[in-house]
């Protein structure tokens, strides 16, 4: 019995000790943590569209925090400065991921600020980068004979579009989830000491870069 006791306080210094390592020093360390000045809160579409991100299983094959260059290309890939803590402010849950499958949407909505692009990648990846594994959501769009009055037609390359002639139209849950990727946009300068210079703005590459 006196060894059963002795495993179990065992057991409970050790998670006290975790506790307090992994969560209430950093919290403790990040509770004074405010938001860049550059940064603004999100929208309530952003916030609908952040939800269909989580929805849709976006996190697992998207990271959200690029690499310092000392650990990394990630900054030469386009990605941008390694994040502060204030980077993510208005993030809950934070979005960080665990896995690149695909390219880090840290800074996409600098990168491709463009609606029609974000949409049309959405609809077929493949129609903007070529051997892209990505899988399309033709779910989140409508099939028309004709656009009606506030449909957001997507205009897709000639050789992806409907054979039939009927235009592709977004349903909402695509254009909230397009507004919150083009609000992804961590290009405003921090304060002195901190990292990186800002991402330049190139709207339209592809591959890595997208």
């Amino acid at each position: 019995m006196e060894s059963e006791y002795k495993l179990l306080s065992g057991a409970m210094v050790t998670l006290a000790l975790a506790t307090a390592t992994l969560v209430v020093l950093p919290y403790m360390q990040l509770s004074d943590v405010q938001p860049p000045e550059g940064l603004k809160p999100y929208t309530e579409q952003q916030l609908r569209g952040r939800q269909v991100y989580i929805e849709m299983g976006c996190v697992y094959c998207h990271s959200q925090q690029p690499r310092s260059q000392s650990q990394a290309p990630d900054f030469q890939r386009g990605w941008g400065r390694a994040p502060v803590a204030g980077d993510y402010y208005y993030d809950h849950p934070h979005l960080l991921g665990t896995m690149r499958t695909g390219p880090d949407l840290f800074n996409i909505g600098a990168r491709q600020p463009s609606v029609d692009w974000n949409l049309g990648h959405l609809y077929q990846p493949r129609a903007y980068t070529p051997g892209s594994n990505m899988p399309s959501f033709p779910f989140m769009f409508r099939l028309k004979d004709k656009a009606e009055p506030g449909d957001k037609v997507v205009n897709l390359p000639p050789s992806f579009a409907p054979a039939d002639g009927k235009v592709v139209v977004a349903t909402p849950e695509a254009l909230d989830l397009v507004a919150y990727l083009i609000g992804l946009d961590h290009t405003y300068p921090i304060k002195p000491g901190a990292l990186l210079p800002e991402l330049p703005r190139q709207a339209g590459e592809e591959g890595a870069k997208q």
